[in-house]
């Protein structure tokens, strides 16, 4: 089976093909062949290039396999011949500019006893990045755009992704201000200010969008700053992180629970994320948080719709998106549309 295009014209070479099915499985496995499986797939792909996610779930694999066009039909002629697998199924396969799953051989999700397992890749060595938050965070503090830039100018020159900026760096700059701001070393216009330069160095190292005509979106979000959240950092960065992934996004900034609920029942996204502010802990917003998702869980009541929390209180602890009711909580922008397609993609597949 050949892998087409999504338009008519022939795709430039350096594009990738994307191929996602889904199958039932043969035999159950345990979490040790979970994890045997995972670990032959990252050696096959990262020998031949491809990259992709894999989903177990209660009997049901879904996956999605992407690289140049030759070695994910390889991969895929693998795939069918593979006793592991029944009444395979293709979803989409498609012609695409870029990379879902960029870096990741295979990121493996499965789901038993009622807990997700994600099964990730080891960390990256981004300490060097971190080295230079203090000199970002000043940067941006006192308004300095042409040092900021040169700075982020200068690693991206070194070989730093747009991805490892976000995460390693203009994130983490943006705590530092906040413990600035804190600390009452600064006043509440510098605090704006900083985030906004903040703000545009992330547009800036993720500029490079997919177009609805080039890659069809499979999934939907709405992204919305918490009713009465000031700080949209987190939501800009994400915009651009899912957008470059080829998802549908909205961004919406509510007054109220209200308006939120009223947006979320028009569009009826896949997923919704809620931000608090990434420089500022904002635990006093908790309960007004835990109302919040009440009401868009509400918005939907066909069970469908994956909520996401994020900010600098659930960067530093995750475990606080349970007390609030949301389905996620993201320590950074970066690997979060991974994330949401597979929570998602569970829902789907218990319908």
């Amino acid at each position: 089976m050949q892998i087409e295009a999504d338009r008519s014209t022939a795709a430039p070479p350096d594009w990738m093909a994307s191929l996602t099915y889904r199958s039932e499985a043969a035999i159950t496995p345990s979490p040790a062949d979970l994890q045997r499986l995972l670990v032959a797939a990252r050696g096959r792909n990262r020998k031949l290039g491809v990259t992709g996610m894999l989903l177990y779930d209660e009997g049901r694999y879904l996956q999605t396999i992407e690289g140049p066009p030759a070695a994910v039909e390889q991969v895929w002629s693998s795939i069918q011949r593979d006793t592991r697998h029944g009444q395979i199924e293709v979803l989409s396969q498609h012609i695409v500019p870029s990379r879902l799953f960029s870096g990741w051989d295979m990121q493996l999700y499965y789901h038993k006893g009622g807990h997700r397992n994600p099964v990730m890749p080891g960390s990256d060595a981004a300490v060097p990045l971190r080295d230079h938050v203090p000199a970002a965070s000043r940067f941006a503090l006192n308004g300095d755009d042409r040092q900021l830039n040169a700075l982020i100018g200068d690693l991206v020159a070194e070989g730093w992704q747009g991805n490892a900026l976000v995460k390693h760096l203009l994130e983490p700059s943006a705590r530092a201000i906040g413990d600035a701001w804190l600390a009452e070393d600064c006043g509440e216009v510098d605090l704006t200010i900083a985030l906004s330069m903040l703000q545009l160095a992330g547009h800036a190292v993720h500029s490079r969008t997919c177009a609805d005509s080039i890659r069809k979106s499979r999934y939907s979000i709405l992204l919305v700053t918490a009713p009465g959240e000031r700080h949209m950092l987190g939501s800009s960065y994400l915009g651009d992180l899912f957008n470059n992934a080829g998802w549908a996004v909205d961004i919406a900034f509510p007054e109220t629970n209200d308006q939120l609920a009223n947006q979320l029942r028009a569009q009826r996204p896949d997923a919704v994320d809620i931000a608090l502010s990434d420089a500022l802990p904002r635990h006093h917003a908790l309960t007004r948080l835990t109302e919040t998702i009440e009401r868009s869980r509400a918005a939907a009541p066909d069970d469908m719709l994956v909520v996401s929390v994020g900010g600098r209180l659930f960067a530093e602890a995750t475990a606080t998106a349970r007390t609030v009711g949301a389905d996620h909580a993201r320590v950074s922008a970066v690997g979060t549309s991974v994330r949401l397609a597979g929570l998602i993609e569970q829902r789907r597949l218990r319908r």
